[in-house]
């Protein structure tokens, strides 16, 4: 029971984190969004150290999920969805993360904790570099992205598979860099927020793939 208090321990104190930065920031709508996005990130491991079984993790996931489907209809949590364009970033995030758990969790979690922090870092950074440093930019799917965030996209990405290939002792290479170049093109994807889910399922099965092996 105390490990499943320290989840929701945490989860709570991220929104808490983001209500308090929202009441003090009006007009940083996306920021808010954010700080949900990457506070996330350390949620899988800090679950496999207290040892959290698959079947609990992913009917955690599942009912979170559930949540986000009917709040995008009776905006329950209006901090979630506050963005402003058309999304369902958060709903494909839910989805990615419940398909990352259900792959990976037994078999192989360092590569669903390599897609998931590409997701929650490499994306979340790549969102807040972009919006709040100008730099050259461009429109592409009807979505703009920019030089400096997707340079953080990549580099962010390449962090994540080297620290954690260092951390799991694999010998360098030369997919780490294929695999944050994959990534940083899939962001690009980011209409209806659709990267949420592209992202971290390609990440984690090109590094199940060309990495680990299993």
């Amino acid at each position: 029971m105390i490990k499943y208090l320290i989840i929701l321990l945490y989860l709570t104190s991220v929104f808490l984190i983001s209500i308090v930065f929202k009441k003090f920031n009006q007009d940083s709508k996306e920021i808010v969004r954010k700080i949900i996005h990457i506070g996330i990130g350390p949620l899988i491991p800090i679950a496999l150290c207290l040892k959290i079984d698959q079947n609990s993790a992913l009917i955690f996931t599942g009912i979170i999920s559930l949540m986000v489907l009917i709040n995008y209809t009776y905006k329950i949590f209006p901090t979630i969805e506050d963005v402003e364009r058309k999304s369902f970033g958060t709903l494909f995030y839910c989805l990615s993360l419940f398909t990352l758990i259900y792959l990976y969790w037994n078999t192989d979690p360092t590569s669903m904790i390599v897609g998931f922090f590409i997701m929650t870092f490499g994306d979340g950074f790549a969102g807040l570099i972009g919006k709040n440093f100008k730099s050259k930019s461009w429109i592409f799917l009807k979505q703009k992205k920019s030089l400096f965030g997707t340079m953080t996209m990549f580099f962010t990405s390449l962090i994540v598979v080297f620290g954690l290939s260092y951390f799991q002792k694999y010998s360098f290479n030369i997919n780490f860099f294929t695999i944050a170049l994959l990534s940083t093109i899939l962001e690009q994807l980011s209409f209806f927020g659709i990267d949420n889910f592209i992202v971290p399922i390609s990440a984690a099965f090109c590094f199940n793939l060309l990495i680990t092996g299993l």
